[in-house]
């Protein structure tokens, strides 16, 4: 469902009329093997795309024009190779609406001691000219990532490989849509928001369709595709021995397979990249979506409960980041603590809903009764996830603005059975600490439902709330309280001058 080597980045070359035809035509050869070396690279998603090397403002205006007009470029890499004027920037940079990235590097990684001449200088200037187009950025106040370093070190084709992510995200939200099946949980307000605004910012459009209108796509689903699909269920997971061929709630599988195969209709049928759903409102269906919604994400669609469309919105663009990388993105909510203050641990959740990217094992699928909604016992997938580095990030509606709070956890490994809990499950402690993580949580704002990550960093949110110009909260190792809650003030004046 996600493919990212359909998109582009376009490298970009500054340079100027004034160093003559061999100065410029050496420029352009280095700057072509410089993309042509990021195109190849395994670590980065994207195609690199070279493009000719800019010397006036017409042809800088040009080319960023073009960029933007382009429906598969993503982003724009700048690299300033010899002194590039910023005055000829300035009128592209100004209609410039794609995500910017400004690689300062140079094409020789060491001084060529013995043979270095002012010919090699004219041509090799970029630790100037980088700072030349540094500054007109900064004046024009254009929100870009700065990459320094030679091109080829691992360090910057990993930071480079992280902002093209982050750009797919963002392009993938641009005209997005998202079903909201009925409004959202009632009385509950950090899962609401202002969806018009969200649209403004955004580019995504969030909109609410009856729960009726799912029912009718569920109800036209034939039996020989819900036993199509049950066998698919029966190959890739470990069925309990009551949903099986001969079991007692095989009628329930069945009637969570029609749930699957309506829901998946409606969703490719409306060009939908996410859903959210509620409890609250499942009129005409048999039980909550469980197993619908865990496989649904699992194929790259963005999902949150209760009517949350904004995690539902960057869980979709998690996805999109971590697109091939191993471990997953699931959407997660902070269940329950344990407050052994020798191991104090984050119970994450959610009634049926975590994605089985995440799981550490081979899925079980269930039939248990759930204890809310007031519907038949629904079908889920039961695992654990494994140990190791993670973070949970949620998007929250701040009233005059959108902020992203991120915690960096460590996943811990699932060491107890819990034979009555027949959820998916995963055990993290929030860095710092616990005390720490949790209070700096709940001080910002942070939601109960997140997105929970185990194979992308802060950096990846933290260059994809650059692009999307929303402020960004970070708590983790060195987090200390007081001066985070110092920030959110300082913060809170940045967005109100800015405003």
């Amino acid at each position: 469902m996600i493919n990212l080597k359909n998109l582009e980045v376009w490298f970009i070359t500054g340079s100027q009329h004034l160093y003559g035809e061999e100065t410029l035509r050496q420029a352009a050869q280095h700057a072509e093997e410089i993309a042509k070396f990021l195109d190849q690279s395994e670590q980065i998603p994207v195609r690199v795309i070279f493009k000719p090397i800019v010397k006036s403002s017409d042809e800088i205006y040009a080319t960023i024009a073009e960029a933007n007009q382009s429906p598969n470029c993503i982003g724009i890499v700048t690299w300033m190779h010899t002194f590039s004027p910023a005055k000829m920037w300035i009128r592209g940079l100004n209609i410039l609406n794609k995500p910017l990235l400004h690689l300062h590097t140079q094409f020789n990684r060491d001084i060529p001691w013995n043979e270095i001449d002012m010919d090699f200088m004219n041509l090799n200037q970029s630790a100037h000219g980088d700072r030349e187009f540094g500054h007109i950025c900064a004046k024009l106040n254009i929100q870009r990532k700065v990459v320094t370093g030679f091109w080829q070190a691992e360090k910057v084709i990993h930071q480079i490989n992280v902002w093209a992510r982050a750009s797919a995200a963002w392009h993938d939200w641009q005209g997005a849509a998202f079903a909201r099946f009925g409004d959202n949980m009632r009385f509950v307000a950090v899962t609401d928001g202002d969806k018009v605004a969200a649209e403004a910012k955004f580019g995504f459009a969030v909109n609410t369709y009856a729960v009726g209108d799912l029912v009718q796509q569920i109800d036209q689903v034939t039996e020989a595709q819900i036993e199509e699909l049950i066998a698919v269920y029966e190959s890739e997971y470990t069925l309990a021995d009551d949903v099986k061929a001969d079991g007692s709630k095989r009628q329930s599988l069945k009637d969570a397979a029609q749930i699957e195969i309506g829901l998946r209709n409606f969703l490719k049928a409306g060009g939908f990249k996410g859903f959210s759903n509620t409890f609250e409102d499942l009129h005409g269906m048999k039980q909550l979506p469980g197993i619908a919604t865990q496989r649904l994400m699992h194929e790259g669609y963005g999902y949150a409960g209760e009517g949350d469309w904004k995690t539902a919105a960057i869980v979709r663009a998690a996805k999109v980041m971590g697109a091939g990388l191993p471990g997953g993105n699931a959407f997660m909510e902070d269940y329950t603590y344990h407050f052994d203050p020798q191991n104090s641990m984050v119970l994450g959740a959610h009634m049926l809903e975590v994605d089985p990217a995440l799981a550490s094992g081979k899925p079980r699928l269930e039939v248990h009764p759930l204890g809310i909604g007031g519907k038949e016992d629904p079908a889920r997938l039961v695992f654990d996830a494994p140990g190791g580095p993670a973070l949970n990030a949620s998007l929250v509606d701040m009233g005059s603005r959108f902020r992203l709070v991120l915690n960096e956890v460590e996943a811990q490994e699932v060491t107890q059975p819990l034979p009555k809990l027949p959820v998916a499950r995963v055990l993290w402690k929030p860095l710092p600490d616990m005390e720490t993580g949790c209070s700096a949580w709940i001080i910002a704002g942070g939601a109960h439902h997140t997105v929970y990550s185990q194979n992308l960093s802060a950096e990846y949110f933290q260059d994809f709330s650059r692009i999307a110009g929303i402020e960004f909260v970070k708590i983790g190792k060195d987090t200390k309280l007081d001066q985070f809650e110092n920030e959110l003030k300082w913060s809170e004046v940045y967005y109100h001058l800015q405003k």
